[in-house]
């Protein structure tokens, strides 16, 4: 069964004073440490006494020598909802969400990497932003699917940091490729003749690493940050790990990492989506002073998957940020992250599908091969 309360870990040591131990606590030996659950019990540490804890509740040293003292190995991801008639519902959706997921992007992947025609910078992103939506779906989703099944909301300490930073890294970089993609339809429109010499291979190649390092180093400098500090609570109101929701949990002094959050979040989020609207601007501008309606239609059906997929990304991460500004129930922000966090990477392939010729044909012949190879191989002896 899933459980709310709280745990503390200390450091093993035998109490100095009997009194130090009561009835009602609950202790549990592990890895050298002992998990001390405490009812109603008056707390010592150091000869220095502290107010009884209420009953029923888990308590938590909050001063400073206890901080110092104190360490968490696991924290727990409470979830979607605690009714467990929908765990079944929950668990069959998210399945079935990350398999398209996975499935459709690693088609992409796949079809880029195997049709020459589509070794174009365009498809180059494409396949890069694809394989990170398969890294965000996997950073997210099996955990969550794990906890489900096994009816246990635990994560360890490091796993919970370990997928805080991932996602802040594939989160970060959804944002520079869509950027990175917006610059390349704006070259491709409003420059055509130049569009090969300035999108050459080289520089395709260094924009997606560059991204990749900007991410990285964010991600690191944000989870090193959250090893400083120290926890009175372990119940995450999510259901996967996310640097600003553990932040909240943290008991001591978090005004450096706020800053450092919506300093980085402004520019790492602000600078790409200014890209964005700066290329679509230029690109609607040169649009409109086309002469012919079918030049214009083919001009803007060039950009027309990428920016659903910009407004599908950035407007469900501005969904997120309402939710929580006019809501004070962390659960249906919860929720609502489920956009930015697994809707978005499994429609971005439908979307290139099904708007996109070109992946339709790849899709086609990648499959055609595939089968014609499946057969051939049934058939040797």
């Amino acid at each position: 069964m899933y459980t709310n309360r709280k745990i503390i870990r200390l450091f093993a040591g035998n109490p100095t004073h009997p009194e130090d131990t009561c009835g009602d606590s609950e202790e549990q030996e592990g890895e050298g440490r002992k998990a001390v659950l405490i009812n109603r019990c008056p707390i010592n540490l150091r000869g220095k006494w502290r107010a009884q804890v209420p009953h029923g509740t888990a308590g938590f040293i909050n001063y400073t020598e206890a901080i110092n003292q104190t360490t968490v190995s696991e924290f727990l991801l409470l979830g979607l909802t605690e009714d467990p008639d929908l765990q079944p519902l929950v668990f069959s959706l998210f399945l079935c969400m990350y398999l398209v997921t996975i499935l459709g992007n690693l088609l992409t992947v796949l079809a880029v990497g195997s049709d020459p025609h589509l070794h174009t910078p365009m498809y180059f992103f494409l396949a890069n932003l694809s394989f990170n939506d398969i890294c965000l779906s996997s950073t997210v989703v099996p955990k969550m699917l794990v906890n489900i099944r096994a009816q246990d909301q635990s994560i360890t300490y490091l796993g919970c940091l370990s997928q805080a930073c991932f996602v802040s890294i594939c989160t970060i970089l959804e944002n520079f490729l869509l950027a990175v993609m917006a610059y390349d339809r704006y070259v491709a429109i409003c420059h055509p003749l130049r569009y090969t010499a300035i999108m050459s291979p080289c520089l395709c190649v260094l924009l997606v690493l560059l991204s990749v390092l900007i991410s990285v180093a964010d991600a690191l400098a944000h989870t090193l940050m959250l090893l400083r500090l120290s926890f009175m609570d372990l119940g995450i109101p999510h259901f996967f790990c996310e640097v600003a929701a553990i932040i909240k949990l943290a008991c001591s002094n978090t005004l450096i990492h706020d800053i450092l959050i919506f300093t980085t979040a402004g520019v790492l989020a602000g600078v790409p989506l200014s890209g964005i609207i700066f290329s679509y601007i230029q690109i609607v501008s040169f649009i409109v002073r086309l002469p012919s309606l079918e030049g214009r239609h083919k001009a803007f059906s060039t950009c027309g998957s990428h920016l659903a997929i910009v407004s599908l990304f950035y407007g469900s991460g501005f969904g997120v940020y309402i939710s929580s500004v006019v809501t004070d129930s962390p659960r249906k922000t919860a929720v609502a992250s489920v956009m930015y966090s697994v809707m978005t990477q499994m429609l971005n392939p439908l979307i290139y599908t099904l708007r996109n010729k070109d992946t339709k044909n790849a899709f086609k012949k990648f499959l055609g091969r595939t089968a014609l190879q499946l057969c051939f191989y049934r058939k040797s002896p």
